[in-house]
């Protein structure tokens, strides 16, 4: 698979994954709420990781500039 994500796209990413964390962790967030938000980081996350943004292939979105068709 191509990657279709760029450097700021991933930094947005990864600094809005380590949101969730340390409200949890500073017990603002509980619960459900809590458990839904880390996912939601750890998918965050990984796709910033990988380069590859799932939602964004079914729309043709690449914000990797260094990749462009």
């Amino acid at each position: 698979m191509k990657k279709n994500m760029g450097l700021p796209d991933r930094i947005i990413r990864v600094v809005i994954a380590t949101i969730a964390p340390v409200l949890y962790v500073t017990n603002v967030i509980t619960g459900v709420f809590a458990i839904l938000l880390l996912a939601i980081s750890g998918v965050l996350l990984l796709t910033s990781l990988v380069r590859i943004c799932p939602l964004y292939l079914p729309f043709g979105i690449n914000t990797d500039k260094t990749n462009e068709h």
